[in-house]
């Protein structure tokens, strides 16, 4: 595997929240008129009674976990991680804290054990990039807007910096920069206190800034999410 990211703005998402005056970004959760009618909560209760009923979570969420496992492991896992994640997320149903409407960060929090048990095939990615800069995404991007061209020349030495973080902090970076959740939902996705998601961000942060050449991520105004 030569490259990591296979989706629009992996990498110039990450680059993004790496470089200041960028802010962590919010994911907006206003619902649709047609998802309103029912949470994935709801859903997750309805399919105690009826199996099938979990389908719809499957519906809902498998696109969006799908993009972010191939941004961490390439397209050759990404299947068969997200069926495993959703198998699992149907096992462990009946454990769900029903108070939180919204089931993706749960999910994301499936899927990124899961990528744990990949994680050598996930650093060796990030090494070959490294070497060699082969991104087939980077061709997609508009090379006339000045942050993207950014994000392009700083690929490798950013691939270099993934592979040199511990799991912990890479978790909690790339739920945050590409699985867009917020400093809560990472705590809630990993089973971690807010205080431990912040700490990780920061000497993640700390590490890029030192691969990128010195600039300082930490200086990127943190907002309470």
């Amino acid at each position: 595997m030569t490259s990591i990211p296979h989706q629009e703005q992996s990498f110039a998402d990450l680059a993004t929240l790496m470089s200041p005056p960028a802010r962590p970004r919010i994911r907006d959760r206003t619902p649709d008129a047609d998802s309103a009618a029912i949470t994935d909560s709801a859903v997750i209760q309805a399919s105690l009674r009826d199996s099938e009923r979990f389908a719809e979570l499957f519906n809902r969420h498998a696109a969006v976990l799908h993009r972010y496992v191939v941004r961490r492991l390439g397209p050759d896992h990404a299947e068969d991680v997200v069926a495993e994640a959703f198998i699992r997320a149907f096992e462990k149903r009946r454990k769900y804290d029903f108070d939180r409407a919204d089931a993706l960060p749960w999910l994301y929090g499936i899927a990124t054990n899961i990528i744990g048990s990949h994680r050598r095939a996930e650093v060796r990615g990030y090494r070959a990039l490294a070497r060699t800069g082969e991104d087939p995404v980077a061709v997609a991007f508009d090379e006339g807007a000045d942050a993207r061209v950014s994000a392009s020349a700083t690929r490798e030495p950013l691939a270099a910096a993934l592979a040199g973080l511990g799991r912990g902090e890479r978790d909690v970076l790339l739920l945050i920069a590409w699985g867009d959740l917020t400093y809560q939902e990472t705590a809630q996705a990993l089973g971690v206190p807010v205080g431990t998601v912040r700490s990780r961000l920061s000497r993640a942060r700390r590490k890029v800034a030192r691969a990128l050449g010195g600039g300082n991520p930490a200086d990127v105004t943190e907002e309470t999410r």
